[in-house]
């Protein structure tokens, strides 16, 4: 489910854009006080029942996962009650290519995701106001909009040939809801063309729509978390666990890209660009979003891609702290400040419960007024020159320097 657009505050917490998670990438340094990292699957957190379990040593099968090509539909419905005022191709053009874009960028080239979309409207049997459709969908309107969704398409599309498959609403209908685009999880799957329909991204976004949406919804398809803080009342910061540093935060983040972690659980990195320290180590983080195609902003990219990503400390059984460099690149290239991203990770935590949250390595201060969803965190990574204890936990990180092609020099010193 997106998060809501944040509303402009007169406090300095406010804010709002995009936000991208962006990768480490470690090589060892050679010299006296160098030390070899583990292999990564030390490191590798057991897979959990939390619903989108941030454990990577085992992947979720019922989930498809994104290492290799994979195709979506995207099936166009209006309704009795209205007519439409966009056309089928330009809702198309909302999303695509620029959603096949981010997951080429995030995923190095490793995953593309292919769209097929309808050039027509497939008219549903019943006004848009009997679905009800809201952010919190009572389970029974929603089983009615997915059975007559499924319904009247099944005549145009074979679903056997897809998998991903996204319904998206005319969103002038009258009953139609924004804030109610989310991925519907099925415990009895929907049958179709002889394939078992399980999850189905259903999309109610306005014509233009929030950005990078329809790239947060289908990270759920592939097994990913959210990764804010729903407020009891609705009305408090969403953002507190991660701010701007990934898109299953926020889709309006500034560096919007995954986190590193994601990457290692999604099979964009590979165990040699993750190393697992459990003695005093000095690495090389590469940029996150460094790889083919994306370049660092004002330094060479020459040699970047292939390196080390990402740094673990194993903290406890379903546990760790994660250290990746985040920049000016890829997904992330609009990022604000810049330096080693520090977050701890719980294999244990449910979706939405902050199976994953940055830790600030400058408490007292914020940045990035004007564009971040969450200034505070907006300035957590740990910059060149500075040294940072994670509390509680006793662990060091020093960053010490930067290589001509713009990777991280850093010393991680367990507790």
């Amino acid at each position: 489910m997106p998060r809501p657009f944040p509303r402009p505050r007169l406090r300095s917490t406010a804010a709002v854009f995009t936000t991208m998670s962006a990768l480490a990438a470690t090589s060892l340094i050679t010299g006296p006080s160098a030390a070899e990292p583990f292999s990564a699957a030390a490191c590798a957190l057991t897979r959990t029942e939390a619903h989108h379990s941030e454990g990577v040593d085992t992947w979720n099968t019922a989930y498809p996962r994104p290492t290799r090509t994979l195709d979506a539909v995207m099936v166009f419905l209006s309704f009795p009650d209205a007519t439409p005022r966009t056309t089928p191709d330009q809702l198309a053009a909302d999303h695509f290519p620029a959603t096949s874009r981010y997951f080429e960028q995030a995923s190095y080239g490793r995953f593309t995701l292919r769209p097929h979309p309808l050039r027509n409207w497939i008219r549903m049997p019943r006004p848009s106001t009997s679905y009800v459709i809201e952010r919190d969908w009572n389970e029974s309107h929603r089983a009615d909009y997915l059975r007559d969704a499924l319904a009247a398409a099944d005549g145009q599309v074979d679903f056997s040939r897809y998998d991903v498959v996204y319904f998206v609403a005319d969103p002038d209908a009258p009953g139609v809801d924004s804030d109610a685009t989310k991925v519907v999880n099925l415990d009895t799957p929907l049958r179709a063309d002889g394939t078992d329909i399980r999850r189905v991204v259903t999309v109610f976004e306005q014509h233009p729509p929030d950005r990078l949406v329809l790239a947060h919804e289908t990270g759920h398809v592939f097994d990913l978390p959210d990764l804010y803080h729903r407020p009891v009342d609705g009305k408090g910061d969403w953002d507190t666990y991660v701010g701007d540093w990934d898109l299953m935060g926020s889709q309006f983040g500034l560096a919007p890209d995954l986190f590193g972690w994601h990457k290692w659980k999604l099979g964009w990195l590979e165990s040699r660009q993750v190393a697992c320290v459990g003695k005093p180590t000095r690495l090389t983080l590469e940029p996150l979003g460094a790889g083919p195609g994306a370049p660092v902003v004002g330094r060479s990219a020459f040699g970047l891609g292939r390196g080390t990503k990402l740094a673990v400390v194993r903290t406890g059984p379903e546990t760790a702290l994660a250290f990746e460099a985040r920049g000016p690149a890829g997904n992330d290239a609009g990022t604000c400040k810049e330096g080693v991203l520090v977050y701890r990770v719980r294999a244990g935590a449910a979706s939405g419960g902050g199976p994953i949250q940055v830790i600030d390595a400058h408490p007292h201060t914020e940045a990035c007024w004007e564009a971040s969803v969450y200034p505070p965190l907006a300035d957590a990574p740990v910059a060149l020159g500075e040294s940072f204890t994670v509390p509680g936990d006793g662990v060091r990180v020093k960053v010490e320097g930067r290589t001509v092609s713009g990777a991280w020099t850093v010393k991680i010193t367990p507790g």
